[in-house]
């Protein structure tokens, strides 16, 4: 798609300037004309492509990082090497899923590779299995799998909608929501680090992890009630 195309140019546009950015028509190609846009800018090496690149992606990179490595300095540092080998790979890009999901897909290897250094990584589909597969403290905020509604609350979480909104900001609430985040189980932090914090939806979570939607479901579930206990039992303490 050439500069300033808009959106209800038709396909055979964006099916040629597919050709002309990737050299030839992929059947598995997926891509969005505004990333194909953005990749033909990347490689001609403007700057401000790739600087508009990293103002969208550190943060949530950073906090998705943070799922797999222990400190904050080596987050930065597996994003760094994220940024160099999107450089370097931009070549080799076929379009087969959105720019965004190959560039977080890098991210998560080469985090899970540090990860490993520190002996602190486990594959997620085992983690997202054992969590699927395993009873959580949980379930007893919700109604049983016999029920007519099961699944559903039985009863009804505390409502905040009367708290004033500085408490509901403070600092010491977002570290409370930041401890209980940490404490999930590695799959569930990552759920929820993508859905609720980077804003993926979910078929791009399930797409960058490899799994269902109904096993997203099920742990995205899991981690917002435990966080939303956690923050119930700050507030009750104060």
């Amino acid at each position: 798609m050439r500069e300033g195309m808009s959106q209800s140019e038709n396909l055979d546009d964006v099916v040629t300037f597919q050709q002309n950015v990737f050299g030839v028509h992929l059947p598995g190609f997926v891509v969005s004309a505004d990333d194909l846009n953005l990749i033909e800018q990347l490689r001609r090496g403007e700057e401000a492509a790739f600087v508009s690149l990293i103002d969208h992606y550190a943060t949530p990179m950073l906090h998705l990082a943070m799922v797999y490595v222990k400190a904050w300095t080596v987050a930065e540092e597996v994003v760094q090497e994220t940024w160099m080998a999107v450089l370097k790979g931009l070549n080799r890009f076929e379009g087969r899923s959105s720019l965004k999901t190959w560039i977080f897909r890098i991210l998560t290897n080469c985090a899970k590779t540090r990860a490993q250094r520190e002996s602190r990584s486990v594959p997620f589909s085992s983690l997202a299995e054992i969590d699927i597969n395993h009873s959580e403290p949980v379930a007893d905020r919700f109604l049983p799998a016999d029920h007519q509604w099961p699944g559903h609350w039985e009863s009804f979480p505390t409502g905040w909608e009367d708290m004033p909104e500085e408490r509901l900001l403070s600092q010491e609430t977002h570290a409370c929501l930041e401890r209980a985040i940490e404490a999930l189980p590695a799959s569930q932090r990552e759920i929820i680090t993508l859905r609720d914090i980077a804003g993926w939806t979910s078929d791009e979570t399930c797409g960058l992890l490899g799994i269902s939607e109904a096993n997203q479901r099920v742990l995205l579930h899991r981690a917002r009630s435990k966080v939303r206990r956690s923050l119930e039992k700050y507030f009750q303490e104060e």
